[in-house]
Order: C-alpha cells, then sequence, then structure tokens
C-alpha cells in the first residue's frame, strides 16, 4: 500500500486545506496518509523551518496561506525541491478580486474568532525558533521542554511540531568539544529529554546531508567511530542530568513528540496551553 505525507500549513487553523487534503486522499483507496498540521503559520523563518522538514520527509504540501509572499514561498520551494503542493486559498482569492476589481485584505483568520489557544501556539513557534539549537542558553530556564542531543537527532523539526502543541522548546546541540552552558544545570530534570540514536542510522543521516550540501558522503562529521564518541558522551550528560533518554532510530517525529508529551510533569510547566 503506497504511503504518503501530507503537511497542512496555514496561518489559521488549517481545517481548509485538511479537508481539501482528505478529500483528494478519499478518492485514493489504496493509498495510506498521514497528516502532520501546522496552523497559525504567518512569518517567514517559522515557514523554512517547517519547509525544509516537509523537504525531509518529502511531503506533498497542502497549504492556506493568505499572505501571497507567505504562500510563494511555499510554491517555489516545492517546485525547487521536487515537492508536490497543492495552494487550497490564493487560486480563489484570484477569482474574488477579478469578479470584483477589490483587493483581498489579506488578514489571517478573519473566519476564525482569535482565542488564547492561537495567542499561545505563535508565541510558541517564535520560542522554537528563537531558542533553536542553543542560540540564547537563556531560553533553557524559560522554556517548557528543552531537547539536547547530537547533531542530526531531528532536535528542531521536534521542537516545532511540539510548539504546534503550545509547548515553548528550546533545544541544545551536544558534542564533546561544546562547552555546556551553565543554566542547563539550573533546568528541573523532569522537563529535560535527551535524544540518541544508532550509529550506524546517524552516519546514514549524516551522510545524505553532507550531500544535499554537494559535498562528499564520507567525513569526519559521518565517521562512525566519531559518532560512538558524541552519543557516548551524551549518555554521560543524560546520566549526569537524569532526564529521560529517548531512542529515535525507529521513531517518527509524532512518536518522539508523543512520548515526550506523555512523560513530561505538566505541572512544572506554567506557560503552556495544551489541547
Amino acid at each position: 500500500m503506497p504511503q504518503i505525507t501530507i503537511f497542512i500549513i496555514s496561518d489559521s487553523s488549517g481545517e481548509t486545506a485538511l479537508t481539501v487534503a482528505q478529500t483528494a486522499v478519499s478518492q485514493f483507496p489504496t493509498v495510506e496518509a498521514s497528516y502532520q498540521r501546522f496552523p497559525f503559520i504567518q512569518t517567514d523563518s517559522i515557514l523554512d523551518g517547517i519547509l525544509n522538514l516537509a523537504k525531509k520527509q518529502r511531503a506533498m504540501i497542502f497549504h492556506t496561506l493568505v499572505n501571497a509572499k507567505l504562500s510563494k514561498k511555499v510554491r517555489e520551494f516545492a517546485t525547487t525541491n521536487q515537492l508536490q503542493q497543492f495552494d487550497c486559498i490564493q487560486p480563489a482569492m484570484g477569482v474574488m478580486q477579478n469578479a470584483t476589481g477589490l483587493t483581498p485584505e489579506g488578514v489571517p483568520g478573519l473566519v476564525h474568532n482569535l482565542n488564547d489557544t492561537y495567542f499561545d501556539r505563535i508565541a510558541a513557534m517564535e520560542f522554537a525558533v528563537t531558542y533553536d539549537d542553543g542560540k540564547d542558553p537563556t531560553g533553557l530556564l524559560k522554556a517548557d521542554i528543552v531537547i539536547l542531543g547530537v547533531s542530526r537527532t531531528s532536535k528542531t523539526p521536534l521542537s516545532l511540531f511540539l510548539a504546534n502543541r503550545n509547548l515553548r522548546v528550546a533545544n541544545l546541540p551536544l558534542g564533546p568539544t561544546t562547552q555546556l552552558p551553565d543554566e542547563l544545570w539550573q533546568v528541573d530534570p523532569k522537563r529535560i529529554f535527551g535524544l540518541t540514536n544508532k550509529p550506524e542510522s546517524l552516519r546514514k543521516i549524516r551522510q545524505e546531508r553532507m550531500l544535499s550540501y554537494g559535498l562528499p558522503a564520507d567525513s569526519a562529521y559521518s565517521d562512525t567511530k566519531k559518532i560512538s564518541e558524541e552519543l557516548d558522551y551524551a549518555q554521560k550528560i543524560y546520566k549526569k542530568i537524569g532526564c529521560l533518554v529517548i531512542d529515535v532510530s525507529n521513531k517518527s517525529i509524532e512518536e518522539t513528540a508523543t512520548l515526550i508529551m506523555e512523560s513530561v510533569d505538566y505541572d512544572l510547566i506554567p506557560h503552556s496551553l495544551t489541547d
């Protein structure tokens, strides 16, 4: 049975794009589709992260973005990276504009009432981008959840996925040569999650990454011995912290996120409204 991943990207709830995608899929009963929904997307930086995740998963994209610039970015990204995309709103707006001679407002969410959940989700997505990859260690103290891991253990896409669940996530890369910020040791271990992987699986991921940059697949970055040393170092840090460790080698982003959401103590999270 063919399997496809469909990204639903919207600057509002995403209900329209989801309905269109599901309606299309229903006409192909032998296709098994999984849906990843990214609502309330209104900034370039967040959209960039989602599009890169779509590229990694070779996902189809159904989108409803009233901002013409963001919609164009999706279309051009899909064309450049040979992804299938369907714009569920701009063509309809164009028809309305031609029929009335009026210019669309271009304001997201006019068909929905804004509520606290909307603003919480936007804030969480912005937080994930601001405190991605250890850019600012002060974010570790502000975060609902802190994710640790060596390079290419899917820290960023996982952070964005959890942000979509209104959780403020900061992530930090680990490596034998990196200096750990003092803030890390001030975070409650119950809010920290360490990601690990099998050396051979991580080696393949890193080789693909190098090839995507037009560089040789084999390098120090993808060397199995070096990767094993990085993973061993990370395990020592996890043990010292006392945090939950998740092996992502055979897990999707959704599965890893579910494990985290089921394990986190929400009494320790003051910021988020989860659904």
